[in-house]
Parts: C-alpha cells; sequence; structure tokens
C-alpha cells in the first residue's frame, strides 16, 4: 500500500502540469489573453486614408481607370465623411471619363454635387458634367442625320452651360465653355430651322414661321441669322406679307451683307418689287 500510494502521489504532479501548461497554451492560441484592438487616432485614421488615397491614385495616373474605379470605391467605404472619400468620388468620376463612359461619368459627378453642394470643388465637378454632355452629342462621320438624332443631351448642356456661366462667369475655363455653348446653340439653332422647312415643304405655313422666330428669338449670335431671316422672309412670302417677307430680306442686307444669304435676299426683294410694291400685300 505505501509503495502505491507513493506511486500514485509522485505521477500525479507531472500530470497537472503539464494539464496546466496545455491550458494556458490553448488560451493563448486563442487569444483569450488579448482584450480588443486600441481605436485609431485621429490622425493615424487621417494618415491611413491618404495612403489608401495615394495608393489609387497611383493606378489613376498610371490610366489603369478600372482598377482605380475599384480602389477608390475601397478608400470611400473606408473612409466615410472624409475629405479624401470626397476626392475619391471625383477621381471615380474622371475615370469613367477618361473611359469614355459619359453616361456613368455624369452620374459619378451629379453623386458629388448632391452629396457635397458647399464643397470647393463643386465648380470644377459642374465643368466636368457639362464637358461629359458635350463629349456625347454624337457629332461623327458616322451620326445619324439632324432630324433622327436625340437632342437630350445637347438640350441639357444648353441648361447647364447657361447656370454655370451665370455662376462662376471668371471660371479658368470660360473659354472652352464658350466654344461649347456656341457648338450647343448653333445645334440646336439647325435643328429649329430644319424643323422650319419640313412644315414649310408641306404649306404648313404658320408652323414654319412659328419655328424659324423661335430659333431667332432665342439662338441669337449663332452665325445661322442670315439663314434664318431668309426662311423667315420665304414663308411670309408664301402668306402673302409682302411687307414682313421684305423686312426679313433687308434686315440680311444690313446686317450681313458678306452673308452667303445675300444674293438670295437680293432676288426675293426683286421679285417682291416685280409681284408686290412697297407697302402692299402680294397678291
Amino acid at each position: 500500500m505505501t509503495e502505491r500510494r507513493q506511486w500514485s502521489g509522485g505521477s500525479a504532479a507531472p500530470l497537472a502540469r503539464l494539464a496546466l501548461a496545455f491550458t494556458l497554451a490553448l488560451g493563448a492560441g486563442l487569444g483569450c489573453d488579448k482584450g480588443p484592438a486600441a481605436p485609431l487616432s485621429a490622425a493615424e485614421f487621417q494618415a491611413n486614408a491618404e495612403q489608401a488615397y495615394e495608393k489609387a491614385l497611383r493606378k489613376f495616373f498610371a490610366a489603369d481607370y478600372v482598377n482605380a474605379v475599384t480602389a477608390m470605391e475601397e478608400v470611400k467605404r473606408e473612409f466615410p465623411g472624409t475629405r479624401i472619400a470626397r476626392l475619391a468620388q471625383l477621381r471615380i468620376a474622371d475615370s469613367h471619363f477618361h473611359q469614355g463612359s459619359y453616361p456613368e461619368a455624369i452620374t459619378s459627378y451629379r453623386e458629388f454635387l448632391r452629396d457635397f453642394p458647399s464643397d470647393e470643388e463643386v465648380p470644377y465637378s459642374r465643368y466636368r458634367v457639362i464637358l461629359c454632355l458635350f463629349e456625347s452629342r454624337g457629332e461623327s462621320m458616322i451620326a445619324p442625320p439632324l432630324e433622327e438624332r436625340d437632342l437630350a443631351n445637347i438640350r441639357d448642356a444648353d441648361r447647364a452651360i447657361a447656370d454655370f456661366q451665370r455662376d462662376y462667369p471668371n471660371y479658368k475655363e470660360n473659354e472652352r465653355v464658350d466654344y461649347m455653348k456656341l457648338w450647343v446653340r448653333g445645334m440646336l439653332a439647325r435643328y429649329e430651322l430644319y424643323v422650319a422647312r419640313f412644315y414649310l415643304g408641306r404649306r404648313n405655313l404658320d408652323a414654319a414661321l412659328a419655328r424659324t422666330e423661335y430659333a431667332l428669338a432665342n439662338y441669337r449670335d449663332t452665325g445661322l441669322e442670315p439663314e434664318a431671316l431668309v426662311l423667315l422672309g420665304e414663308t411670309h412670302m408664301r402668306k402673302g406679307n409682302a411687307l414682313e417677307a421684305r423686312s426679313a430680306f433687308e434686315a440680311v442686307l444690313t446686317h450681313y451683307p458678306n452673308s452667303a444669304f445675300s444674293e438670295s435676299s437680293r432676288r426675293f426683294l426683286a421679285f417682291l418689287d416685280k409681284t408686290s410694291p412697297a407697302g402692299t400685300q402680294i397678291k
């Protein structure tokens, strides 16, 4: 019995120590002795945001726009509410623009404008919306004829340009905005004159007159005034309004004497002189 008690007591101690060591090791392996990670300080959070943005920006400057969008989206998710997240939103829009994905770019720029209406980059974002609308105008060798085009983007650009130049008359890119304005308004004026000729050809003279007058009233300084005035005069002639027709043709010779439409105006006036003396209506 003595030997048995001595053997049992002698072996129990090593087993207990082994069990204790195993328990401690297991606890260490499971992280039981670790508390929650300390929160980042504001400076650390900002530093991490800048580092993530710079990493995404390298993809952007390398023209890796697909991966740049993915990286910038991650920056927005990880660092919401920061200035860095705002800049990431603009780089996402810029990436879409550089890929020629203008609808997606417009959506992204307008998302920025909606979410951050007081940000210092608002003028830039509004300018880029105009640029996207202009670049998506569909002007190319294979573009459909004017009568078949959807002018929604062009009309949107016209409104956006007017609002932009009202709010930012001294913006650094206003010379380019002026060029886009001239092109956009010229396109809209051409469309009105096209529709007016369509009605004139079908003898819907009132409709032709209304569209021509609309173009003259709303799209001035587009370079199409002489053409519109000749069309206006011709429509009045067909309606029998000699005085109004004469006034339109004389306006071309007075204000646009070097226009390609001056000769047409002279011929129409000569016709009026023969058929309807000044001060009378065409019979």
